[in-house]
């Protein structure tokens, strides 16, 4: 009987202690599991924050370089716009000095050496003068035209209409009847200014020169083709 009651309490004692040490075992496999998670978290915890500094430093580089190329941006924009202001100046100028080709809207002047029948006193009345033209160059200058061309040749600044014998020099070029001249400008104040009551037309047509004037909306006028000299001006710098 007690034999029994040993093995009984024996039993007893080996399942709790068996039990004890099941929920032990468990205990701690949770216990590691946590642990391990834990540490997990952590690693990538660090993971997040080492990332996020790279970003950040990233982003930053990023901004400094939008900032430069903004600069940069702003930089040629700016050399652009003087680019084209410069251009545009240079062929205003071109065009204000004979250098450049134009075309456009104007009157053409055609005048010719006079012929008569009657007796004269002084023949030279019927031929074309240098004084004609030079007149004829101001009346339309002074009326605004932009270009004028006589017999091919670019009425500038420097241009110079002489006498030679019985040819007239317009640029050192001799030019002789019939003569051509073109002005590019507002039609009607051209127009007005050449045919106006007592202007040199008018005078020549009173000696009976051949006189024409025509209004055109396409007139071509070469660029100047000497040189421009420049014997008594220097920059105030020099």
């Amino acid at each position: 009987m007690k034999n029994k009651n040993l093995k009984i309490g024996l039993g007893i004692t080996c399942f709790v202690l068996a039990l004890a040490l099941t929920v032990q075992i468990r205990t701690m496999a949770i216990e590691n599991s946590i642990v391990a998670q834990s540490f997990a978290n952590d690693e990538l915890k660090d993971d997040l924050l080492e990332w996020k500094e790279k970003y950040e430093k990233i982003a930053e580089s990023l901004a400094k370089t939008n900032k430069e190329l903004d600069v940069i941006r702003q930089s040629v924009s700016t050399n652009a716009s003087d680019s084209e202001e410069k251009t545009a100046q240079i062929k205003k100028n071109n065009l204000l000095l004979g250098l450049t080709n134009v075309t456009g809207s104007g009157i053409v002047i055609e005048l010719a050496d006079g012929q008569t029948n009657l007796p004269i006193l002084d023949a030279s009345t019927l031929l074309i003068h240098d004084g004609n033209l030079r007149d004829i160059v101001n009346e339309l200058a002074n009326a605004g035209a932009e270009a004028i061309e006589i017999n091919g040749q670019r009425i500038v600044n420097s241009t110079y209409i002489v006498c030679a014998g019985n040819v007239i020099l317009v640029n050192g070029e001799k030019i002789s009847s019939p003569c051509r001249i073109k002005a590019i400008g507002h039609q009607e104040s051209l127009y007005g200014a050449v045919e106006r009551a007592g202007g040199t037309l008018q005078n020549m047509r009173m000696n009976n020169l051949s006189v024409q004037v025509k209004k055109e909306n396409n007139i071509k006028i070469n660029k100047f083709a000497g040189a421009l000299t420049q014997k008594f001006m220097r920059n105030r710098g020099e």
